[in-house]
């Protein structure tokens, strides 16, 4: 299979959608990169494609050209309703989770934060399956934003990675604010000094401490002298 795509590009031929249909969800993993980038962005408002699977590239291509498709569309209310006609022939999911179903691990961080501004209401199965580094850089609020009724399901989570992790990195007075028990992030206000213990010289005389730092150098000097001539 990997050879026959391989042909079909060599000869000049588009992945466009009646490509990827005939590839299909069986070998989409297997486009490589240079294949993936002559896939036809139009195209995947028509293909039907399920690239859960793939590498952790593989999805961030697609998602890339998935955007690039509705790029006319981007500051449209309807932005991510868009692409549902080519997404609901797979999953037959609602709304916005379809979007985070295509893209599953591919969604980069700045696209998130502008999601959890649209009353996405995700399941926590696509949550977790986020792009990690995409997920770190989320707010508390953005993630209940993105979340939406489904945030107190987040509570149950919090032990398991990568919702354990991604609290660790969070202020616990912004996670009080979600008001569903989260614990596990950085406590403010307590810190922990630790300082060295050395003898007390406040009972030798002035004039002999000022003397040792004094002859410190040329102590430390000779110290250096005698172990290199060693």
């Amino acid at each position: 299979a990997s050879a026959a795509i391989k042909r079909y590009v060599e000869l000049g031929n588009a992945l466009n959608a009646t490509a990827l249909d005939a590839i299909g969800t069986k070998y989409v993993c297997l486009l490589n990169a240079t294949e993936l980038k002559a896939i036809d962005p139009s195209s995947l408002k028509l293909a039907s494609l399920n690239p859960s699977a793939c590498s952790q590239e593989t999805k961030n291509v697609l998602y890339q050209k998935a955007k690039e498709a509705f790029s006319d569309q981007h500051h449209s209310p309807a932005y991510y309703e868009l692409i549902l006609p080519y997404l609901v022939l797979l999953w037959g999911v609602p709304s916005f989770d379809v979007l985070l179903a295509l893209v599953q691990g591919g969604a980069p961080a700045a696209d998130l934060k502008v999601l959890s501004k649209d009353d996405v209401n995700m399941n926590m199965s696509t949550f977790v399956n986020l792009r990690r580094d995409s997920l770190m850089l989320l707010t508390p609020g953005e993630v209940q934003g993105l979340l939406g009724v489904q945030l107190p399901e987040l509570a149950r989570w919090q032990s398991r990675a990568p919702v354990r992790d991604w609290l660790a990195l969070q202020k616990q007075s912004e996670l009080d604010k979600l008001h569903i028990g989260l614990t596990g992030g950085v406590q403010e206000g307590y810190i922990n000094l630790v300082t060295p213990k050395f003898p007390a010289m406040s009972s030798a005389p002035l004039g002999t401490v000022a003397m040792v730092f004094h002859l410190l150098p040329a102590l430390l000097l000779s110290f250096l002298t005698v172990s290199i001539l060693s």
